[in-house]
């Protein structure tokens, strides 16, 4: 069994260790891990320690990464920098055993010096005991239970099996923050069998073999493999950033600490940008944004309605008659299409056909009548022309590739007119 120091000291980052074996990675342990290591099987070693700081996968938490340099080295003397080294890419833990994926072999009883990713086991500590006050309290409050916890690169996700409305949230948010200014210490227990009947506790499975049970008092109580802050001041800040209805509850994606940070600062320099662009004092930027979309929804309207009148205006000059009409336009795309030829329909021709594009990137097509069933012409159409569509039969839409030559030419054939 490997000695796990990350459950003696949780903010252990260096360690000593001897290497117990060294061997080869295999192809199916490389491919099941969390996509770090995307290179061949045999570029990557298993190496088993002692001892190890270093925490695997575990409890919805990503395994820590970092370094073992040689400690019997030559250039011991010198900065770890300049030492032998491996880096250790992922962890994971069978049977009692934790196994450190590495980019380099190390030799059987080589002692080793461990230092781990401290920034980053730092931050997932911060997240995790996050989520622990945070599920206490929703616990508490609604009777819901946190179903799935995910701690990702980005951020974390909580799934908990009820629903909670904006201002449920923003309330479990404070009084999470609450928890984290008081400064209360997190205590882990590992209680007798006998003792365990006698702990109210969460935990989304059922655990063989001894429990640990970490505490954080009058906030939650729940059962844990992973490493945490020591007290509930380190988190910094716990913010609440986004609830989604998921599976007929709730997912929650929180941000704690150092990733609270960052996206405050993220947020407030684009709060800065925006308001620059908008003239507006920062704290009046979204009235500024509500002000401008009138604006612009007012604008599209009024653009709308000249479009239609150009239309109009383009389909009056196409004289009256009972001819199949065909216009290539790089002007009217979109609802604009369709527009120009129910106008040139309304003037009584039997077929009027609207292409919008060019040679280059292709044409999107409209083709409509009054008086016959279309899909049965723009199946050949595309199959001509290597288009997609479909539609009704007084109206068909899609796209094409071709020589605008080729086109007309084709529609020639069904005796249409070319504009």
């Amino acid at each position: 069994m490997t000695e796990k120091l990350f459950y003696k000291d949780s903010h252990l980052s260096k360690f000593d260790a001897e290497v117990l074996s060294c061997v080869r990675a295999k192809r199916q342990q490389v491919k099941d891990s969390f996509g770090r290591l995307d290179g061949k099987a045999g570029e990557y070693y298993e190496i088993e320690l002692d001892r190890t700081a270093f925490f695997p996968e575990g409890g919805g938490q990503y395994a820590d990464t970092g370094v073992l340099y040689m400690a019997d080295d030559d250039t011991c003397g010198l900065d770890e920098t300049a030492r032998k080294k491996v880096q250790v890419l992922d962890v994971r833990e069978r049977n009692g055993r934790i196994f450190h994926i590495t980019d380099g072999f190390i030799e059987a009883k080589t002692a080793v010096k461990g230092s781990i990713d401290w920034e980053e086991r730092f931050m997932k500590m911060q997240q995790h005991t996050g989520e622990h006050i945070v599920s206490g309290l929703i616990h508490a409050a609604y009777g819901y239970n946190n179903v799935g916890f995910h701690l990702g690169s980005e951020d974390c996700t909580m799934d908990f099996d009820g629903e909670i409305t904006e201002e449920e949230l923003r309330r479990i948010e404070a009084e999470a923050n609450k928890a984290v200014w008081k400064n209360l210490k997190v205590f882990t227990h590992y209680p007798k069998k006998e003792e365990l009947s006698q702990i109210e506790y969460r935990s989304k499975i059922e655990i063989e073999g001894q429990v640990r049970i970490i505490e954080i008092p009058g906030y939650d109580c729940c059962a844990c493999c992973a490493p945490h802050v020591t007290y509930t001041g380190e988190i910094g800040l716990i913010k609440l950033v986004q609830a989604q209805r998921y599976k007929g509850g709730v997912r929650i994606t929180m941000l704690c600490g150092v990733r609270a940070f960052s996206d405050y600062v993220r947020k407030e320099a684009q709060a800065k940008e925006i308001s620059r662009l908008l003239c507006a004092k920062e704290n009046e930027i979204a009235d500024a944004v509500a002000h401008l979309a009138e604006e612009t929804n007012q604008l599209k309207y009024e653009l709308a309605e000249k479009e239609r009148r150009l239309v109009k205006a383009y389909a009056d000059m196409i004289s009256e008659s009972k001819d199949a009409v065909c216009i290539f336009t790089e002007e009217f795309g979109g609802d604009s299409m369709r527009m120009l030829m129910n106008y040139v329909l309304d003037a009584g021709h039997c077929i009027c056909a609207v292409f919008f594009g060019n040679e280059k990137d292709g044409y999107r097509y409209v083709l409509g009548s009054r008086q016959q069933d279309v899909r049965e012409m723009a199946k050949e159409f595309n199959k001509r022309f290597d288009g997609r569509g479909g539609g009704k039969p007084e109206m068909v839409q899609g796209t094409v590739r071709g020589e605008k030559e080729a086109i007309e030419r084709w529609l020639m054939k069904y005796e249409f007119v070319c504009i």
